[in-house]
């Protein structure tokens, strides 16, 4: 029922909607406001996002004036209710006015409103209370309070408990426990060989092999090679590839450097591919690379 147009004198609002940053640091679905114990001398945010409803619940009769209420998909008006789908095009920080009049005479109140956009978050129902809300009212919220504390105090304890068997998990592991626990080596354990020196192919004098050591465990081979940078910059390796005689390459390479080869000193560089014990190599040619065209061939690697 609308009151009486004598009543009531809205004012409609011009002009295009603000764009301020939210500044609610957080989107309630269930937003209680007591008008009685919490007076505001600026508008009340509310979250709103295109897709999701926000609806009002008063405790008395209400008319209501809606800014841009013509872009809004829905508003759905009742005795003392009002639901909204906001606009599809609300961007992140916009924000449309809604003004409330809050019950009729000489006891009428007026409300304001600032609806802010939050992409994805929403205030699914808003209660508004004009007077101090009934005992089961707060009863209410109390109990939703003590559950989503529980709640959180549940997530918490198993949280705790993940962490710590991840923490026991971690001091079990390591070392050769881990090499037999992952079937890495067995009772051939693992060999190691000499990567011998053999010519090598041009570097454009940036880089020199100085000596390195292959290995073999049940799943995979490695190679730790040193290499002299003359080169006046760091060289750090990026990538590289480990080809066999007949030029296909061993997919799955794994690099790593504990630091950069400063320029004219020698450093070492661990690769890994995996490969099964039982399969044949023959002699392997290994490049490494940095970002830019920084490279090493070395030719001629035979493994374990």
């Amino acid at each position: 029922m609308l009151l009486p147009s004598a009543l009531l004198v809205l004012v409609p609002l011009q002009g295009a909607p603000l764009m301020q940053p939210p500044t609610t640091t957080a989107c309630k679905e269930l937003q209680r406001i007591e008008l009685a114990l919490a007076p505001a001398a600026t508008a009340r945010e509310i979250c709103i996002s295109p897709g999701l409803m926000t609806n009002f619940v008063f405790d008395t009769r209400t008319e209501v004036d809606l800014q841009d209420e013509v872009r809004f998909l829905e508003v759905t008006r009742g005795r003392s209710t009002l639901s909204l789908l906001p606009p599809p095009d609300l961007v992140l920080g916009e924000r449309l006015r809604l003004t409330v009049l809050l019950g009729d005479g000489t006891t009428q109140q007026r409300v304001t409103f600032s609806l802010v956009a939050y992409p994805g978050q929403a205030a699914h129902q808003v209660e508004v209370y004009r007077d101090q809300r009934p005992r089961e009212s707060l009863q209410q919220e109390l109990a939703q309070e003590l559950a989503t504390n529980q709640r959180l105090r549940d997530e918490l304890e198993q949280t705790r408990a993940r962490f710590e068997q991840l923490q026991a998990k971690l001091k079990q592991s390591g070392g050769l426990r881990d090499l037999i626990a992952n079937k890495i080596i067995s009772n051939f354990g693992i060999q190691a060989r000499d990567l011998k020196k053999k010519e090598l192919v041009p570097s454009e004098g940036v880089l020199t092999y100085e000596w390195g050591f292959g290995y073999r465990s049940d799943k995979s081979i490695a190679a730790e090679v040193s290499l002299k940078n003359s080169s006046p910059e760091p060289w750090i390796v990026a990538g590289g590839s480990l080809v066999d005689a007949h030029g296909k390459e061993l997919k799955g390479m794994k690099l790593r450097q504990e630091k950069p080869i400063a320029p004219g000193s020698e450093g070492s560089v661990i690769v890994e591919v995996d490969v099964l014990r039982y399969e044949v190599l023959g002699e392997l040619t290994l490049t490494l690379r940095d970002e830019g065209s920084r490279s090493i061939t070395i030719p001629g690697l035979v493994f374990p």
